[in-house]
Formats: C-alpha cells, sequence, structure tokens
C-alpha cells in the first residue's frame, strides 16, 4: 500500500524526517524532532512508527487539514473571518461615536457629566446621546448589551477616547484651515487676553485672510473675507517681549512666515500698542508691513468712559439708570410692577465695558 506521507520523506543533514509529525510539532518522537539516518533499517523503523498511536493522530490531523485547505475551511479562515468581522463592527462604532462628538460640539454643549456610567442621570450629553441612539440602532444597542453584560471592557465611550477624537477633529480642522492660509499668503492676526476660571492668563489667536476664486465657465468670481479662531496659548507673563515670543514661536509651529503677515488687531494695552517695546512694535521691528490696527470697541469705550468721567451730569444720569435698576431687581414684586406698566423697556445694570 503506498503510504503518501513517505512522498514527505526529507534528508536534512543526512536525518530522515516525517512531514506530518513534524508539521504537528510531536517533541516525543525522533523522526518529527532530529531525525535518523539508520537507513539500512529504515523501513522496519517506518513500518513500527506508522503504526504507533502518536503518528495515526498526527496523520489524522495533517489529513483533516488538508481537507480544510482544500474545502476553505480552516481554523485560521475561520479566525480570520471572525477577525474581519469584529473589526468592521468596531469601525461602525467609532463612525458613530466621532460623528456624535462633533455633533455635540457644533452645538457648543459640554460631553460630560458629574459620572461616566451608562444609565445614570447625570452622566452627561455624550453618554445621554449614546443611549438614546442605542434604542434606534442595532449596532450601537448591541454595544451598549456587550458593555452592560460585562462581555467587553474597551468600550471606546471613556473620557480618553472623547478628549483623543476631539484633538484629532480639532488638528484636522486646523490644518484645513492652515491650508486655505497660506494659499491665500497674506494674512493678518488678531490676539486678546483673559484669565480663566483656574485664574490662568489665556490668550485667544485668531487669523483673517482673503480668499479669492477665479471665474471660470461654470463658476463666477468670489472673493471671501475668512476669520477663524486657531487655538489658546496659556501665558505665564503679559510683558511686550513674552507675548512676542509666544507669538512667534506659534507663528513657526504653524509653518506660517512673519514675511507675509499684513495687519496685527489688539487692544490698547499699553504691553500691546506700545510704540518702543509693545508687541505691535516688536513685530513691525521684524515686518514693516505688518501694520497694526488698535481695537476699535475698545478704543470707543475707553473715550466713552472717560468721556463721562469727566462730566458731572454723565456720572448723576448712569448712577441714577443703575440704582433704578437695584431698585426693582432686588424685589421680585417691584419687577412684576415694573413689567405690568412698563411693558415695552427692559432696563439693564450699567456695564463699564458696554
Amino acid at each position: 500500500m503506498y503510504k503518501t506521507y513517505l512522498a514527505h520523506l526529507f534528508k536534512i543533514k543526512r536525518f530522515g524526517i516525517l512531514f506530518c509529525c513534524k508539521l504537528f510539532n510531536n517533541r516525543t518522537v525522533s523522526l518529527a524532532t532530529i531525525g535518523n539516518n539508520d537507513w539500512k533499517n529504515m523501513s522496519n523503523i517506518l513500518n513500527r512508527h506508522e503504526m504507533s498511536p502518536i503518528h495515526k493522530k498526527l496523520y489524522e490531523d495533517w489529513k483533516e487539514l488538508e481537507a480544510r485547505f482544500k474545502c476553505g475551511k480552516t481554523i485560521d479562515d475561520i479566525n480570520q473571518s471572525n477577525i474581519k468581522i469584529e473589526t468592521e463592527y468596531w469601525k461602525y462604532i467609532l463612525k458613530r461615536i466621532i460623528a456624535l462628538i462633533l455633533t455635540i460640539s457644533k452645538q457648543n454643549l459640554a460631553l460630560r457629566g458629574k459620572s461616566d456610567t451608562l444609565n445614570t442621570h447625570d452622566n452627561g450629553n455624550f453618554l445621554k446621546f449614546i443611549e438614546f441612539l442605542s434604542m434606534f440602532d442595532p449596532i450601537m444597542k448591541e454595544h451598549i448589551r456587550r458593555i452592560s453584560s460585562e462581555e467587553i471592557h474597551c468600550h471606546y465611550l471613556g473620557k480618553n477616547i472623547q478628549n483623543e477624537v476631539i484633538r484629532l477633529l480639532a488638528n484636522k480642522i486646523r490644518s484645513h484651515i492652515l491650508n486655505e492660509l497660506k494659499n491665500s499668503k497674506y494674512y493678518s492676526i488678531i490676539l486678546d487676553c483673559t484669565p480663566d476660571l483656574s485664574n490662568i492668563e489665556q490668550m485667544t489667536v485668531i487669523v483673517r485672510f482673503v480668499t479669492a476664486i477665479e471665474a471660470t465657465t461654470s463658476k463666477k468670481e468670489h472673493v471671501s473675507i475668512n476669520e477663524h479662531f486657531i487655538d489658546f496659548i496659556e501665558l505665564h507673563s503679559t510683558t511686550g517681549l513674552n507675548m512676542t515670543e509666544v507669538i512667534l514661536q506659534k507663528l513657526k509651529e504653524m509653518d506660517i512666515p512673519i514675511s507675509d503677515m499684513r495687519g496685527q488687531g489688539y487692544d490698547n494695552g499699553a504691553n500691546m500698542r506700545g510704540h518702543k517695546s509693545g508687541v505691535q512694535a516688536r513685530i513691525r521691528d521684524l515686518n514693516s508691513r505688518a501694520f497694526y490696527v488698535p481695537c476699535n470697541a475698545h478704543s470707543l469705550n475707553l473715550v466713552l468712559n472717560d468721556s463721562a468721567s469727566c462730566c458731572l451730569e454723565a456720572v448723576l444720569f448712569f448712577d441714577t439708570i443703575q440704582e433704578t435698576y437695584v431698585y426693582f431687581s432686588a424685589s421680585t414684586q417691584r419687577w412684576g410692577i415694573l413689567l405690568k406698566h412698563v411693558k415695552n423697556l427692559t432696563i439693564k445694570p450699567l456695564s463699564q465695558t458696554r
């Protein structure tokens, strides 16, 4: 009887090794490991070996593998199919998560709440929308089921994933804005500073540029003025020198040449508008065409405040308005009487900046 496995008897360094036993890595049989070089008695050795239970088991495994290969149903194929299904599943989940974060961000809503757990009343907008989506979307419903039954522990709904997606979206948007700016070449910058809730000075960076589309047979000529927020920068010092260094470093990071700057817009603080050591003066020393334009709203506010402060009648007038507001707003009953008799007028408190 012809033995098919004998066709796979190799001579490796003059040692005979059986292919099927070597393939399934049986370490207890010499013919599967180091081989045998007793060629004179090889026939008897093979006859004894093929009658052993170990060889029969390995031979059956080999033939089963051969049959599976012919049918395309190997364990690897099944595993690869399962991996592909899981890969597509997680792609669908991530697409929904990214779309949801993008939608919530567009509406200027906070993503997180006090809790990071599903099905709690204070878990924030993101998880609440995930729960809502699972009511109608079978893929998200299955995802929630896996989480609830603890089949998975990596669910991509945590705060770290939210922050990472926000950073990726921000980088993509910023990259698109900067590409448009570079295509337009010339630009202006607008800066303003204010302390945040943690009492850390934050500088807002805004760019302005003009995009022009030439007329074609299918499109009309179009010119648009673009103004885009770029970033918040934490400041440790608000001196003209430090702020100039921070601005120049930011321009370098964005790969925007300062030689293409054509305008600067700041408030009227001495550190910004100073003609010797202010930010505008230091930048104009590097690029004389970066003209400084002070904030008109801030200038008007300063003029009006100074004008009103030096006029006694104006001071008394605004004090009377403020006292009137305080009198009515301090009592809900008085406020109700005011609304009853003055329907077309709403009094407001005095604002130092408006």
